[in-house]
Parts: structure tokens; C-alpha cells; sequence
């Protein structure tokens, strides 16, 4: 069947010519999402679009219930549109899709993903619908119960917002440096996908799913199929550069795909492939999972190479671009990155290898308690040095019956549930008091199953101004609400922290390896 492919990658037989539209929309609101499963009025979703009249993403028919109720599929791309190589991905699947070719469910994972051959039946692509996700209430596979938006599988990631970070490793992967497939955020109308509890019988088209994108990477195996003597360091360092500037929290052996084995395992050949980064760039600091930590590869030096392009990272540009490119991603987020990608780059300046850097980033169990990452302390440490120092430069001082009625204020608060024992003592509050506008708490949490934070024993400096509602059932590090000014000046803080803190941890890997030679067998 001859298929005409149009500027948005929609597509419909020639018989029929493309109309002219002239309103277009550069993203969506995640609210829209919520009507994926009950859908009998189409053209009520327009108003939950932002409209745009610059960049054509989303485009709208003048009758826009004729254009959902056509029984043609149609494919258009949300986010991704300057990545290269996404077009030609997205026409691929146009056509395929309009070949007749249906997406077939993966068994393997916890949400609901789709494999999209060619008509020769080539896999192309790999489809994860939003509301497909873990948790979320299309799910295919018995992890449903939870709207879009709220806390998800890691309660730094919301449900339905996997795809956005799957679009985000990519963009950030400049040059292809770790391998990152092409992806893209895209709209699919008329192609059947899971929906639960669905009442209809009527054999109409089912309604559309925003779904993430990925081109499919041939493969011979994943890494958990080998031992990681047969990795090339190379592969290992550089999607390690990646999750570091991430924060993956979830890089286990079975989402690096190896290629180049050929059924032969020779040390240092295979190479990685990385994928599934959907709970990549948390909302606050998290507790991270690299499968990589411990593997040899990761405590060998980094290459001219990567040191350079460690070096040509710009995380305030990158930053920018997450902006830009995908509005919806949470500025929290964004500043996560910023922080970690300045911590890589330090740290690899001070001579520090992929494992020290991981190491410092992963929160350790000691005793049967999880404490806080080197990298948590520092941040709680710059917050600390940063009120000090404004404590400093404030002329007016705080009077005691001032402290004890903000103390007051505070603890009736309605957004904010504290225990009597969580507070401090009364120096802390004596410098939430002097500057309100960096005043964070000091709470002892009971963390539910599912929390996101360490032993609820220790009392936790847990964000910058204001409870974050979602992490009420843990204590996370989070930026969310700190003002732009004051960010800067944590960043400064920050930094001038992490000679102390390299130097620390490189003492203490040179006495774990003398410790080690020492013994003998």
C-alpha cells in the first residue's frame, strides 16, 4: 500500500491528499495523558494542549473528531524533532505501521513495551507507552494502581515520565559517546496497545498513547549473560560517564546490551550498548545502582580521551538544552544533573577513577542501616556552610523570643508533619531563622516500605525551602524550590567541599589496596 509520510510524520494512503493546517502544538500537557483510557469525546482533549504557532509538532485538523475517529494509524513526533536520526526512525515505523504491521508485546520487564517490525520482519523500534509504565493504570502486567504523575517504582521518578528520560539520555549522549539508541517522545493514534478495564466492545480504533521510541540495537546477548572480564574498557568507562552525569538509578547487567561477541568470549573484545534510561535524572538525590562498580574495568584510569570529553562538558549548556528540548522535565531534575555532571568533572580533574566517583555517589549499608552517600553529606554540608556564611553577613541578629515563634510557626504549619524529637537543636533553627529563604528541616521520618531515604535513626537535612510531597514517606536531598540566586551560591559551596572530600576518598582507596597486596595465599 503507498503511504504518504507528512512533515509530522503522520501518515494515510495517497487516495487522500494532506490537508493544510495551520495551528500546531510543541508539547503536551501531561494532564492529557490521564484520558488515554476513556476517550469518547476527541475533541475535548484540544484544550489540554499548549498551543504553538512557531514549531509544527502535534498537528490539528480543522474537524478534529474526524481525524480521530479515521481508521488510519498515524505516527507524529513530540519531542526529539532536532535529534538526529529520529526522522528517519519515525518514518520507518509510519510505514510499517501503515503495512499493517501490529506492535508485539515484550514479555520480559514490569511495564508494557512493544516490538515494531518492518514488513520483511526486521525489529526497528521498541514502543513504551506512558501509561504502560510500572505502577501506572495501563499497565499490561498486574503493576497497575497509580495515576500519572504520582511517585513511581523509584519514588524520584513519577509514573508516566520514564519516556521523557529515555528522550533526555539521548540528547545528552552528544556525539553518540556511549551508544545511546536514537529516541524520541512521539503520539500514536490508531494502533492497538493495552487498556485495562475497557468496557467497549465496538470494533472503532482505539485512541491514541504518547509513547517513548527507541530504535532497536541488534544483539547478541546482555551483560548478564557474560562475566565483565570480556568488556572493553572503553564501553564500561564511557556508559559509566553517562550514569554518573545521570544519576541512573537503575543500571543493572540485563539494559547493556553486548555486541561484537560473536559467540567467542576473548577478554576485553565485547562491546556494551546502553539502554533503558528511564529512571535516569531523579527529581532529588537518590541512591543510584550501577552494575558497573565493581568490575575491574571501572578502577582503571580514564583515557586521554574520555578525560576530554569529560572536560568539554558544559553542564549549564546541557542543561539549557534539557529546557528546551523537553520542557517537561521537572528544573529539580535539571539541577540534579548539574550538580552530578560538576561532581564528575572535579573529581576526574583530582585523578579519581569511575569507581571512586560511583562509590562516592552510592549510599553504603553499615550494620544493617543505609547511610547517606558521600556525595548527600557533601550537599548537606554546603547547605550548612552556605547559612553560615550568610549568618555572617546579616547585620541584624536573631532575638531568642524571634527563634522560638518562628520554631513556633513552623510546626503548625499544614504542608509539614514533624515529631517533637526531629528537631535540632536550637542552633540549626537560629540559622533557618536568619534567612527564610533557605530554611529547610530537620526531620526524623518513619520511612514506609518504598521510602527513598537512609535509616530514619539519623537526623536528615532533606531539601532547601519547603516539604516536598513527593517524598513524604522517605528524606531525599532535593533542590525543587531553592531560588536561582541562592542555587549559584550552593553550587559554590559545593565546590569548594570537593578537594577535601577527593582527597579523602583517594587515601582511603590506597589504604584498601595496600591492605589487599598485603595478604598472601
Amino acid at each position: 500500500m503507498a503511504v504518504v509520510v507528512d512533515h509530522a510524520h503522520g501518515f494515510r494512503p495517497l487516495a487522500r491528499l494532506p490537508r493544510c493546517r495551520l495551528q500546531s502544538y510543541s508539547h503536551f500537557d501531561p494532564t492529557m495523558l490521564e484520558f488515554t483510557h476513556n476517550i469518547t469525546h476527541p475533541s475535548n482533549l484540544t484544550p489540554n494542549f499548549h498551543r504553538s504557532y512557531s514549531t509544527p509538532c502535534l498537528s490539528l485538523a480543522t474537524k478534529a473528531k474526524e481525524e480521530f475517529e479515521s481508521p488510519n494509524p498515524r505516527i507524529e513526533i513530540i519531542s526529539g524533532r532536532k535529534a538526529p536520526m529520529v526522522h528517519a526512525l519515525v518514518a520507518e515505523v509510519a510505514i510499517a505501521l501503515a503495512s499493517g504491521v501490529k506492535p508485539k508485546p515484550v514479555s520480559s520487564g514490569l511495564g508494557g513495551a512493544y516490538y515494531l517490525q518492518s514488513r520483511k520482519g526486521n525489529t526497528i523500534a521498541v514502543v513504551k507507552p506512558a501509561d504502560e509504565e510500572p505502577l501506572a493504570f495501563n499497565n499490561p502486567k498486574g503493576f497497575a494502581g497509580r495515576m500519572l504523575g504520582q511517585p513511581g517504582m523509584k519514588r524520584s521518578i513519577r509514573v508516566g515520565e520514564t519516556g521523557l528520560r529515555e528522550l533526555a539520555a539521548y540528547l545528552l549522549d552528544h556525539d553518540g559517546f556511549a551508544g545511546v539508541p536514537p529516541s524520541a517522545l512521539v503520539k500514536i493514534c490508531h494502533v492497538t496497545f493495552n487498556i485495562n478495564n475497557s468496557t467497549s466492545t465496538s470494533t472503532s480504533s482505539p485512541p491514541f498513547k504518547i509513547t517513548s521510541i527507541q530504535r532497536y540495537v541488534e544483539h547478541e546477548t546482555d551483560a548478564g549473560d557474560l562475566g565483565p572480564s570480556g568488556f572493553s574498557i572503553s564501553s564500561v568507562h564511557r556508559i559509566g560517564i553517562l550514569d554518573i552525569r545521570l544519576l541512573n538509578l537503575d543500571r543493572h547487567a540485563g539494559n547493556m546490551l553486548v555486541k561484537n561477541f560473536h559467540g567467542s568470549y576473548a577478554a576485553g573484545v565485547a562491546e556494551l550498548i546502553p539502554i533503558d534510561h528511564g529512571f535516569c535524572l531523579p527529581e532529588s538525590l537518590d541512591d543510584p545502582y550501577f552494575e558497573w562498580l565493581h568490575w575491574p574495568q571501572s578502577s582503571m584510569p580514564f583515557s586521554e580521551t574520555e578525560a576530554e570529553y569529560i572536560s568539554n562538558l558544559d553542564p549549564f549548556k546541557d542543561a539549557e538544552l534539557l529546557r528546551t528540548e523537553l520542557p517537561l522535565i521537572r528544573e529539580c531534575s535539571v539541577r540534579v544533573f548539574i550538580l552530578c555532571t560538576i561532581f564528575l568533572k572535579r573529581a576526574t580533574c583530582a585523578g579519581l577513577s569511575l569507581a571512586d566517583i560511583g562509590q562516592m555517589m552510592t549510599r553504603e549499608f553499615i550494620g544493617g542501616e543505609e547511610n547517606w552517600s558521600i556525595l548527600e553529606n557533601i550537599c548537606m554540608n554546603a547547605k550548612a556552610k552556605l547559612e553560615a556564611e550568610l549568618t555572617t553577613n546579616t547585620s541584624n541578629e536573631v532575638k531568642d523570643d524571634e527563634m522560638f515563634a518562628f520554631d513556633e510557626n513552623l510546626n503548625t504549619n499544614d504542608d509539614v508533619s514533624m515529631h517533637p524529637a526531629s528537631v535540632k537543636p536550637q542552633k540549626t533553627m537560629k540559622f533557618l531563622a536568619v534567612d527564610a529563604r533557605l530554611a529547610r528541616l530537620v526531620q526524623e521520618c518513619d520511612i514506609k516500605e518504598g521510602g527513598c531515604g537512609p535509616n530514619p535513626m539519623i537526623l536528615r537535612s532533606v531539601s532547601f525551602a519547603g516539604h516536598n510531597n513527593n517524598h513524604e514517606n522517605g528524606v531525599c536531598v532535593s533542590f525543587e524550590e531553592i531560588k536561582e540566586d541562592e542555587w549559584l551560591l550552593f553550587l559554590e559551596c559545593f565546590e569548594e567541599l570537593l578537594p577535601e572530600a577527593f582527597e579523602e576518598k583517594k587515601s582511603t582507596s590506597l589504604f584498601k589496596q595496600r591492605l589487599g597486596s598485603s595478604c598472601e595465599f
